[in-house]
């Protein structure tokens, strides 16, 4: 996908802003992201975004932050991949910063309750209108939507999404084989394929090897770098899957953090805006001080720059490939399946007051009839939620 000739400042501009308001979770990014550069300001189509988010399935790390390397890619190319992920990460680091600052300082966190309240009712009404807009270009088969449907089944069921996304790539893939897909494509065509695929395998084995954390006896900026950068290597799920990883190699491991730290690290992470992986700069600073919020931030997200690097050049030869072109098609229904029980879970844990039915409803009739700007929904609906709360 070659850049549309936007600039590095507009990319750093757009993400820096998104960084400040960026509530919910990777879903609720996503969802703003494509209203704000899809419908509103026409970076790109669906199609195109739907790919993106595909890909960013495919590899570790948090998908919203690599979504937003991809699309500054998209947009002003290898300067905009970085600049695009690095100023959407910075303002929530910046956030967690002072919380961990606080945090240790005078030993509790702030909390964002009241904020949070009116905010979540918001994002979902964002979320479920973005998957309407997405449905046309992640579902555009029979099959594709059949996936979908048994992608939802299993997610609630508990099935890892790792293993969701890449069967349902194959079953696609598999159907469109069995339907007389490959027929037409000539064995040159092939061959180029599976020359891709060979090279993005050896560039992900080299971009790998380096990722090996060492065990020390106690913190140290190497060993709070090396076990970010190990993690933000190997990292597929949510948010409540790097909850496991950090327990596993700061609690229970190496106990350098207690439990309540912990906790009170993915606190942190959840209730500011930006991604949840944020949480590694409050857990860096909490063991080594300011240099080990640093070493942590850029550890953990080290990996996901890399491996955007290494693959946003080949999803243009992925999408034309006969072979891989089946494989993306199902990865983006299954990305759209994924969004969809994000949608429900949140849907279950937010509307829980008919005031947040209230600003649901009322924020729905917005999306649909003005069509604003999603940074003055978000503010609205924070606004709303520290009312009501003082209020009631």
């Amino acid at each position: 996908m070659n850049a549309s000739g936007g600039s590095v400042a507009e990319v750093a501009r757009y993400f820096f802003r998104l960084g400040v308001i960026a509530f919910g979770g990777p879903a609720a990014h996503i969802a703003i992201m494509r209203r704000d550069l899809v419908v509103r300001r026409k970076w790109l189509t669906d199609a195109d975004f739907i790919d993106l988010l595909g890909i960013t399935n495919l590899i570790p790390g948090p998908n919203s932050t690599e979504m937003t390397m991809h699309l500054g890619a998209a947009r002003a190319g290898n300067r905009g991949l970085w600049i695009g992920g690095a100023a959407f990460i910075f303002p929530a680091v910046a956030i967690v910063l002072t919380f961990a600052w606080a945090y240790v300082r005078y030993g509790d966190t702030p909390t964002a309750e009241a904020l949070l309240f009116g905010i979540q009712p918001v994002v979902l009404a964002v979320i479920v209108q973005a998957i309407w807009g997405l449905r046309t270009a992640a579902v555009k088969s029979p099959a594709a939507l059949a996936i979908v449907g048994a992608a939802v089944a299993l997610a609630l069921a508990g099935v890892a999404e790792v293993w969701l996304i890449l069967g349902s790539g194959l079953a696609l893939l598999v159907l469109s084989v069995a339907s007389g897909g490959r027929s037409n494509s000539p064995w040159p065509a092939r061959a180029r394929n599976a020359a891709a695929a060979k090279a993005i395998t050896r560039r992900l084995r080299f971009a790998i090897v380096p990722f090996v954390a060492a065990d020390s006896a106690g913190p140290s900026l190497a060993a709070v770098f090396l076990i970010f950068v190990k993690i933000g290597a190997v990292l597929y799920g949510s948010g409540y899957v790097l909850v496991s990883f950090l327990e596993s190699e700061f609690v229970d491991q190496r106990g350098w953090l207690t439990q309540q730290q912990l906790l009170d690290a993915v606190a942190v992470g959840q209730f500011t805006p930006g991604p949840v992986f944020t949480t590694a700069t409050f857990v860096g600073y909490v063991l080594e001080g300011f240099p080990g919020a640093a070493l942590a931030t850029a550890g953990i997200f080290l990996p996901s720059f890399l491996f955007v690097a290494l693959t946003h050049p080949f999803i243009p030869r992925i999408r034309r490939s006969s072979w891989a072109s089946p494989f993306l098609d199902g990865v983006n229904a299954a990305a759209l399946a994924l969004m969809a029980v994000v949608t429900i879970r949140l849907a279950s844990q937010a509307l829980d007051s008919a005031f947040q039915l209230a600003i649901l409803g009322i924020t729905a009739v917005v999306l649909v009839r003005f069509a604003p700007n999603s940074v003055w929904l978000i503010l609205g609906g924070g606004a709303a939620g520290i009312l009501y709360r003082a209020l009631s």
